[in-house]
């Protein structure tokens, strides 16, 4: 029997909806006032007679005939269709605190937004400004919405589990200081995504538990040497238990993947102590230390052995931050205040890469506002030497693979950097003949986050790596790892190819405002997964080397 509150709720839905899809106003108000009516009335719909539902208050002919429609089929037609024809993330935005229909219609017809990560991506950089209804506050208070709501999916990007992983050991060490804890697992190994904190310890987990039940931790999965538990941050910790003396050989084996311990236990099945302490991998086993993140797959044990195993980048090694918006588009700081923020971090130069015109949502720049932006970095360039703020453009690929600018614009740049960011949804065959076309253009110095993917929310258009890394390299182009926790593409797991064909890589944290900077970090992270060396990095090159790779690009 379907009760009135479910009536109401789909009514109510239809309403919403008809809102976001910007149909009828008149019948869409009409659902709304049925839905409360509706939820007002002092007896069962089910229970009243269906020719007489009509004369009731607030419920007009149309409603009448959908609430018999409901009681009769247990569904709605016009409301399937709707949902038939609505992303799924539209109808997710809906239950994010703050949005109301017609911001939601705003956000997906105007913005082209279709996922509440996407929607957050758009909040870090300040889009949402742009558009009528939207002012910071309300911005501020999406983002947090929207950061509530994914907290409590159970799936957390590494950045975001990182500070509460490491707070919380400290706890953990605090309250049982003469027992070891330590984060195996995907964190150890440095996965973009998380589901898990995996702790292993030698603590008594009897006691472990009591502790986490006194803090508003909830237990479950009970076995005799696991248990897991959640608190309120919805992020699932599981605890295994081993004793002191098997501690290292545990922590070795519940850090690396499932392919890369087989792998070892191949290689060193026979050897008397195959799990050395850190230090002693050298002397013991005749192989360079395989740091945790490194423990995927089976070829890294032969890459150990190797003289150059152990040169893997470093986040000091970064010697400047390449691709950063200002206010002139859609960050929040002027090039001056970003500028100073890299002397101050003891970074050589800046790359300002504000958005190009097409990219209209993101107060991209017309030819007038380029020139008068150039003419400002000269003048601080002025004031800042040695320290080098280079000009720079992030590019929109055109749906035909061009750039956003007359070739003489394009010249005027130090350095182009070329992204996808509208007509997301192509096939392969379409996604490569943009990114193709782009890379082959003579101004593309940096293809920008290649497959638009953002973590947890937007899978990204599909693009067949081996030719897009071939073509950069046969084009010169340097390959983005966009440093954006959200974003890491290039994925870590093409890093390596892309290196050993003799690519060029460059970290780059895609900021909108000062704080964005410390993505960089993030993106060295990537990187060290897939072993990228700093020779092969451009945000390594020093200013005198960066310089120097430009002009002989242009050169070229």
């Amino acid at each position: 029997m379907l009760t009135n509150s479910f009536i109401a709720d789909q009514f109510d839905l239809l309403s919403k909806l008809m809102d976001i899809h910007q149909e009828n106003s008149f019948k869409s108000k009409s659902y709304s006032s049925a839905a409360f009516a509706i939820e007002k009335l002092p007896f069962e719909l089910s229970s009243f007679e269906q020719h007489q539902i009509a004369s009731l208050k607030g419920i007009g002919e149309s409603s009448a005939k959908k609430i018999i429609e409901l009681l009769e089929t247990q569904k709605l037609s016009v409301l399937e269709e709707m949902l038939s024809k609505t992303p799924e993330g539209i109808i997710e935005m809906m239950r994010i605190k703050g949005l109301g229909p017609k911001k939601i219609a705003t956000i997906w017809h105007e913005m082209g937004i279709e996922t509440i990560g996407e929607l957050l991506y758009a909040c870090n950089e300040n889009r949402l400004l742009l558009y009528k209804g939207f002012g910071e506050k309300t911005q501020k208070n999406v983002a947090d919405a929207i950061e509530f709501f994914m907290r409590n999916q159970g799936h957390f990007l590494y950045a975001d589990v990182e500070s509460y992983a490491q707070q919380f050991k400290s706890v953990l060490s605090k309250q049982f200081p003469n027992n070891q804890f330590e984060i195996c697992g995907d964190y150890a190994r440095q996965v973009p995504t998380l589901d898990e904190l995996f702790w292993l310890t030698d603590a008594d987990l009897k006691y472990i538990q009591e502790f986490l039940i006194e803090n508003d931790f909830t237990v479950s999965d009970l076995e005799t040497h696991r248990f897991t538990a959640k608190g309120v941050e919805n992020l699932r910790m599981a605890f295994h238990f081993t004793t002191p003396d098997y501690f290292l050989k545990d922590q070795f084996r519940l850090t690396g993947s499932p392919t890369f311990i087989q792998a070892w236990d191949n290689e060193f099945i026979n050897h008397s102590n195959p799990y050395p302490n850190q230090t002693d991998w050298k002397t013991t086993l005749d192989i360079h230390y395989i740091p945790p993140f490194l423990r995927e797959n089976a070829e890294v044990i032969a890459a150990a052995k190797s003289s150059s195993f152990d040169q893997i980048i470093q986040t000091n090694q970064i010697k400047g931050i390449i691709h950063s918006h200002s206010n002139w588009s859609d960050g929040s700081n002027t090039i001056e205040e970003m500028a100073v923020a890299c002397i101050a971090q003891g970074f050589e130069y800046l790359v300002i890469s504000d958005h190009s015109k097409s990219a209209f949502y993101a107060n991209g720049l017309n030819e007038e506002r380029i020139k008068a932006q150039h003419q400002y970095i000269e003048e601080l360039n002025n004031k800042y030497a040695p320290f080098k703020i280079f000009k720079s453009v992030e590019s929109d690929i055109l749906n035909d693979g061009a750039l956003d600018y007359s070739d003489n614009l394009l010249g005027s740049f130090d350095l182009i950097i070329a992204s996808v960011h509208s007509n997301l949804k192509m096939t392969e065959e379409k996604a490569m003949g943009r990114l193709l076309n782009a890379i082959e253009n003579r101004f593309t110095t940096i293809l920008g986050h290649p497959t638009g993917r953002l973590l947890l929310s937007r899978k990204g258009y599909p693009i067949d790596h081996e030719k897009i890394i071939d073509a950069c390299i046969a084009n010169k182009v340097a390959i983005e790892i966009n440093a954006h926790p959200r974003r890491l593409d290039l994925d870590w797991s093409w890093i390596h190819r892309a290196q050993e064909k003799g690519a060029l890589l460059s970290i780059n944290p895609d900021a909108h405002y000062i704080e964005g900077f410390k993505d960089v970090k993030y993106g060295v992270l990537a990187a060290q997964k897939g072993g990228l060396r700093k020779e092969n990095n451009l945000s390594s090159f020093t200013l005198t080397e960066f310089e120097a790779y430009l002009n002989a690009s242009r050169r070229a």
